[in-house]
């Protein structure tokens, strides 16, 4: 699938599936903690610095938000983990994603973000459990490269692999390190070619 990043546009956030916008193209959902840095990626991914709204402060996200890129959308999900926010509107946000992610019938697949700096909180784990759980197809991409020397990144990336059980991929919105491979992954879960597997099996 070759997609022409140029023709990008944002269509609509939601808060639940009346809101979702009607189309039948193919979906793939971002998922991680708060100021993981999921909007930095839509925006090296498409090429674009200010594309997704980048916020300084965590859990500024609070609906589902829905990008097209060419022939398939984006939809950038709120941030779990902490935020100072409301907390009804925390306690929303769990129904939110939980509702888009086993009903959402153009859902393709699912890339959860981490951050390689640092070691996977219990958030991200419970999300990488539950994705496995659901059998959706997705694969984890660990940002914030830049920040970490490349003679450490095998070590926090084994980290990454103990905690989680799945192999991440290491990326930076910066330098977009990681991009292309990240185009691969996505291009194989809308086609159906990839299958998550642990790491032990």
């Amino acid at each position: 699938m070759k997609l022409n990043v140029h023709d990008s546009e944002f269509m609509q956030s939601a808060v639940n599936a009346s809101h979702y916008p009607a189309h039948e193209l193919p979906e793939i959902a971002l998922v991680g903690r708060s100021n993981v840095g999921k909007s930095s990626l839509i925006n090296a991914l498409v090429r674009r610095r200010r594309f997704a709204r980048i916020s300084s402060r965590p859990g500024q996200t609070q609906t589902l938000n829905f990008y097209r890129v060419d022939s398939l959308v984006i939809v950038d999900l709120p941030g779990y983990g902490f935020a100072k926010v409301p907390e009804h509107i925390r306690r929303s946000w769990g129904p939110m994603i939980e509702s888009y992610l086993t009903g959402r019938v153009n859902l393709r697949g699912v890339l959860q973000l981490v951050d390689l700096r640092h070691r996977p909180t219990e958030d991200d784990r419970l999300m990488c459990e539950w994705l496995k759980h659901l059998g959706k197809p997705f694969f984890v991409v660990a940002t914030k490269a830049d920040k970490v020397s490349r003679g450490q990144w095998a070590r926090h990336l084994k980290v990454i692999r103990d905690v989680l059980g799945v192999e991440a991929i290491p990326f930076s919105a910066e330098t977009r390190l990681g991009a292309d491979e990240i185009w691969k992954e996505i291009t194989r879960l809308v086609d159906g070619s990839r299958k998550t597997r642990n790491i032990d099996e």
